[in-house]
């Protein structure tokens, strides 16, 4: 066998994939990064407005032999695969262990009109997350959790940041995502839904064990997420249903931004699939 042909560093391929680092590019060419092998294979199979999200494949000759399923199942699917140098993976990637694979994507959000459409029984809120790893493993967490929806305002974060990208380990590829949505037009738009707000905060006036005790957590419910460093605004608290806090049992000072929104994010999976809970009842 040959040495396999690799892209130019230099090619106008790699360039354009390089620059999808930059935010501005990413919204400008409506494409963003999926790095890893996870990741790569939920992008073959996911489809955005009838065509493949995955565009183009990036492949260390290595990790294409180690992963030829996902590259033959690209290839199947009529993507472009390049074969690339280690240094050329790592310059797309920028980071400090590339894994070896790198796939470009098409923008694959919803409208918040089409979420609200599916009358949604779980959704989880980013409401000013700025830090882009906390936004993908909340995703990731509301993924695992069942959620029907996830919606970023337009004060957090990017959804395609690279590090929220890696951090949802390809759970961004499974259900309805809305980005840039006031949090005013967030709220009122899935109060008149059906669901019930519930603002997560450490000061909150209501206690998550409280209200799983008290039954009233089996309807449709949004849980409203916020920043890192200082939670949720006054006029945001306002807005909810209720505000809740995580109870802390221990001696720790508090929970951080994903494990809250983990907990939150079950505690409504099971009180829904319960009885009585508006996922109990079987289909008709």
């Amino acid at each position: 066998m040959g040495t396999p042909e690799l892209i130019s560093p230099r090619s106008p391929r790699v360039t354009a994939a390089r620059r999808l680092a930059r935010r501005a590019f990413r919204g400008k060419e409506r494409r963003f990064i999926a790095e890893g092998p996870q990741a790569v294979r939920e992008a073959i199979a996911h489809r955005t407005d009838g065509a493949a999200t995955l565009i183009e494949l990036f492949a260390t000759v290595e990790a294409a032999e180690r992963h030829h399923e996902i590259v033959g199942a690209a290839r199947a699917a009529g993507v472009r695969v390049h074969l690339a140098d280690d240094r050329t993976i790592g310059d797309i990637s920028q980071t400090v262990t590339p894994q070896g694979l790198l796939g470009v994507c098409r923008f694959l959000d919803s409208p918040f009109e089409d979420i609200l459409a599916a009358r949604p029984k779980l959704v989880a809120v980013l409401a000013h997350v700025r830090d882009p790893g906390n936004a993908g493993t909340v995703l990731r967490c509301a993924d695992a959790a069942g959620a029907d929806a996830v919606v970023l305002t337009d004060a957090s974060v990017d959804l395609y940041n690279p590090k929220s990208v890696r951090a949802s380990v390809g759970s961004l590829f499974h259900l309805p995502v809305a980005v840039g949505v006031p949090v005013e037009q967030v709220v009122s738009g899935l109060q008149g839904a059906g669901a019930r707000i519930l603002a997560a905060d450490g000061a909150g006036d209501r206690d998550l064990d409280a209200e799983l005790d008290a039954g009233s957590m089996g309807g449709p419910t949004a849980w409203v997420f916020g920043n890192e460093a200082w939670g949720l605004p006054e006029e945001t608290r306002a807005l909810a249903d209720a505000v809740v806090r995580v109870p802390i049992h221990g001696k720790a000072e508090s929970l951080n931004l994903a494990t809250a929104a983990a907990v939150c994010l079950y505690a409504s999976a099971r009180a829904q699939r319960g009885p009585g809970g508006c996922r109990s009842a079987s289909p008709a």
